[in-house]
């Protein structure tokens, strides 16, 4: 009976020391995983960094499985439009975005007019990411990035950039880069801007000295339209065409790219019967979505390959354009919401 309480008891306190191991490992890392050591060496070399602020930073990122789960099954990868458009294209979105429009009108109407960037579009981003700033994202940016940067080898090289990125902007905001949040990518603020955009596209809209679309809608607003614009965003000209005609079009014609790579009259060749206005040198894509009642199609023109350099999605870009569509007939803009 004693060599089995001894045993019992040798097993607690080895399950005890493993425990304490495992959280001395698990706290450490990343500041002992090699490659955060020559990132630290790059930042502190290249960037003027102080390595044992960022020893300490690092000492506080904690791997996340659930990111990794996440980044590889996006929705806009597993699902089809007839589901994508669910999750998005709902009366309560539609209702946020007129109360969104009606606070915000002087700002929109500013944006559009300095960008060419529809009002109903840039409120329809803003929906689409966040609800309006409603939901900005609930992991910390320092764990999805150090996840993503050193246990995703797929896309390491693109977020240890961002990484970086994000340390440079919480060094130029003057904010602790441990307590900013996001998604589970390390996009931030209302229109989730992944760092090297917030540094490069997100503007002092409302001109009070600080850039800030964490917070503040109105630099939201206009860092939105910013992107847009800076993307190549065409004022006043069409997004999208719902194609009614197929005609002896065949569908390896379809979702062939998202930049826009054939010519009208290409398309007309090919054999699309299409009525429209537009010239027939003007390039758009083919797009074929699975809906509700089976298979649409559209025409992709210059606009809507814009929107898909926000989020690389025909499904994304869809979404924005229909929510927008919808505030555009809604009292935010010009009539009632049924």
């Amino acid at each position: 009976m004693k060599q089995i309480t001894k045993r019992t008891v040798q097993l607690m306190l080895c399950s005890f020391f493993a425990c304490i191991s495992l959280s001395v490992v698990a706290a450490a890392a990343y500041t002992e995983h090699p490659e955060t050591r020559h990132f630290i060496d790059d930042l502190v070399l290249k960037e003027g960094f102080d390595r044992q602020q960022l020893l300490d930073l690092f000492a506080q990122a904690e791997y996340k499985q659930r990111i990794i789960d996440a980044i590889s099954r996006p929705a806009e990868r597993v699902l089809h439009w007839d589901k994508y458009q669910d999750i998005f294209l709902t009366k309560k979105r539609l209702l946020q975005g007129v109360e969104f429009i009606r606070s915000h009108r002087n700002s929109l109407a500013r944006a559009e007019a300095e960008f060419g960037v529809p009002a109903e579009i840039i409120s329809a981003i803003l929906g689409i990411e966040t609800s309006y700033g409603r939901n900005t994202g609930s992991y910390r940016v320092l764990d999805s990035l150090s996840t993503l940067a050193f246990d995703y080898p797929p896309r390491a090289r693109f977020f240890k950039g961002e990484l970086k990125h994000m340390l440079l902007l919480a060094r130029e905001q003057k904010v602790d880069p441990a307590s900013l949040m996001g998604s589970y990518a390390g996009a931030m603020g209302l229109g989730q801007f992944i760092p090297s955009s917030y540094r490069r596209y997100a503007i002092d809209f409302d001109q009070d000295g600080q850039i800030d679309i964490w917070n503040n809608p109105i630099d939201a607003i206009g860092s939105v339209a910013n992107y847009l614009h800076a993307h190549g965003w065409q004022a006043r000209q069409a997004i999208v065409m719902r194609i009614d005609d197929l005609g002896s079009l065949t569908s390896d014609s379809f979702n062939v790219s998202l930049k826009p790579s054939m010519t009208i009259a290409g398309a007309r060749l090919a054999g699309l019967t299409v009525s429209t206005d537009l010239k027939d040198t003007a390039e758009v894509s083919l797009m074929k979505l699975q809906g509700k009642a089976g298979n649409e199609y559209f025409l992709g023109l210059k606009n809507f390959y814009v929107i898909t350099r926000y989020n690389h999605s025909r499904l994304y870009a869809m979404a924005v354009f229909q929510l927008s569509q919808q505030l555009a007939q809604s009292d935010g803009l010009n009539g009632q919401v049924d």
